[in-house]
Parts: C-alpha cells; structure tokens; sequence
C-alpha cells in the first residue's frame, strides 16, 4: 500500500484528513448520529445529548453545516424556529457512525477497564482514571 498520493490521510493538507478531522471530534459524531433519525430543534438535540452545553452544541452545529453536513432551516414563525437536518452528504456518513456506535456499546466496558488498571495516563493531560457512579458494577462509567 502506497501512502504517498493524493487523498492519503497522513498527509497535512489532504481533504480526507480534514474530514477526518470534522468528524471525528467527540460532539460532532454525536449530533450526526442523532441527526440521522429526524431534524431537531437546538434545545431538543441539547436535551438529548448530555454533557454538551448550548455553547459548544452551537459550535459544532455550525462547524458541521460550513461543511455541508448538517442543513439549518429557519422557518418564518413567530416565535422563531430553527431546526437542524442532515444533508445528504451527512446521511452517507449514519453507516459508518452507527458501525463505530456499536463497537463502542460492545466494548466500552473493556476500554473502561482498561483505563481504571492504567490509571492517570501521562500526566500530559490525557483523562485519569474514569469515575464510575456510586453503587454501579465494575466496567461502568459515569458517561455510559
């Protein structure tokens, strides 16, 4: 396999690294998946997806519709209303995501128990060991 080529990933300036690089952020796989099964209104998708504040939700709606992923219709309503849908780019993506969604159900626990044998990783900034909420069994996160 030849990695010098155009649309080679671990090149600097190849199109799919930036790609890559827009989907693969922790809220934008989220909100793509949740985009997958209807349009949404902010606070709905907010709600839906815990841990993501309004802010940085805005963001990544943003970021993902300069791409050409996520389609924003403002309808002309009093009160104003905005939704969210996928476009048909971001509709070929729901395959991928849903096969990397199932993977992460399947063996989220043994990546969870691999983090609390490791403990603090580096000390560089990388996640120490995960918190598991009170009373739940072995392998279970406070974000599962």
């Amino acid at each position: 396999m030849r990695f010098d080529r155009p649309g080679d990933v671990f090149l600097a300036d190849c199109p799919a690294r930036l790609t890559l690089e827009v989907i693969s952020d922790k809220w934008s796989m989220v909100t793509l998946y949740a985009l997958g099964s209807r349009p949404w209104r902010h606070g709905e998708l907010r709600e839906l997806i815990g841990g993501v504040s309004s802010k940085v939700l805005t963001q990544t709606l943003r970021r993902l519709e300069r791409y050409g992923m996520v389609r924003r219709h403002e309808y002309a309503e009093v009160p104003r209303r905005v939704e969210y849908e996928l476009t048909e780019l971001g509709h070929t993506l729901l395959p991928a995501i849903a096969a990397l969604t199932t993977w992460a159900e399947q063996h989220g626990a043994a990546v969870i128990e691999a983090l609390d044998g490791h403990g603090a990783l580096d000390g560089a900034g990388g996640p120490g060991p995960a918190r598991r909420p009170e009373g739940a069994p072995a392998g279970a996160s406070a974000s599962a």
